[in-house]
């Protein structure tokens, strides 16, 4: 008996890094292409010129225009996207979660309606309202800002409404309330904090969405980064491939930095129960 379930261990194990090696190896291959083409010289000899290039912001001004555009409206584009996904978002659900609990159901409907209409549905929809941002607003890229707060709202109120679910909401206000604390300091020195991780998690994820995002941008003729990347491939095929690997490994380190927040505010929370 004890053989059986030692042969049948060994064979799981074989089994999950027969998976983790083919994934690996799914996932790698690809990468290390990008960077082979893209430290690919004159015949065949190894050249940083690319990546040189590409940190050296002066020169890939003066060189690429259209991508140094497309950077600065990316991040401006993350910038103000966070700052009013969060504005908007983390006062409406504590709120509801602490005064109007009736309304968790429609809220979380309304919150989750964009991951069920594709992305060129949302242009045909947006279009008009764009028309009148352009003419109130200009042209921008910047106003883009709107149409991925709408975007980002699904995973951000997931990771905020987790971050809700893992704490005693109604008993923490309760307790301020009792103190004599208003609403406001409830929800700013009370929930926020508890809540920071999640709060994190909504930032992370919306900085990954807006980096990546194409389809939004280049229907509504807004330069941001993955257009002009998409731009960039018609004139310096090694360019775009070293700006589309760059993205990608920023993408990983906010995910990779997002999973080590959470594990190390689990362990603190852990230590604060023992």
């Amino acid at each position: 008996m004890v053989g059986v379930i030692r042969r049948r261990a060994r064979r799981q194990r074989l089994l999950r890094w027969v998976i983790l090696t083919g994934l690996g190896v799914f996932f790698l291959l690809p990468l290390l292409a990008m960077v082979e083409f893209t430290t690919r010289g004159a015949g065949g000899t190894l050249s940083l010129e690319t990546w040189r290039l590409l940190v050296d912001w002066p020169r890939l001004s003066e060189t690429y225009p259209d991508l140094s555009v497309g950077i600065a409206a990316s991040f401006g584009l993350v910038v103000l996207t966070a700052l009013l996904m969060l504005v908007l978002l983390v006062p409406t659900v504590i709120w509801v979660r602490l005064r109007l609990p009736r309304l968790h159901r429609v809220v979380e409907f309304l919150c989750l309606l964009p991951l069920t209409i594709p992305a060129i549905v949302l242009v045909v929809g947006l279009a008009p309202v764009y028309a009148w941002v352009t003419y109130f607003l200009g042209g921008s890229p910047l106003t883009l800002t709107f149409a991925y707060t709408v975007l980002v709202l699904p995973y951000a109120y997931r990771a905020l409404d987790a971050g809700l679910s893992a704490i005693d909401v109604r008993t923490l206000s309760e307790a301020a309330r009792s103190l004599g604390a208003g609403w406001v300091t409830v929800m700013w020195r009370v929930v926020l904090p508890n809540i920071r991780s999640a709060v994190l998690s909504a930032a992370f994820l919306t900085v990954a969405l807006v980096l990546g995002e194409f389809t939004i941008a280049s229907l509504l003729s807004r330069v941001n980064l993955q257009v002009a990347i998409n731009l960039l491939g018609k004139s310096s095929a090694t360019m775009s491939v070293a700006v589309s690997l760059a993205a990608l490994l920023l993408a990983f380190v906010l995910l990779l930095l997002l999973s080590l927040v959470g594990r190390g505010r689990h362990r603190t929370a852990t230590k604060e129960l023992s």
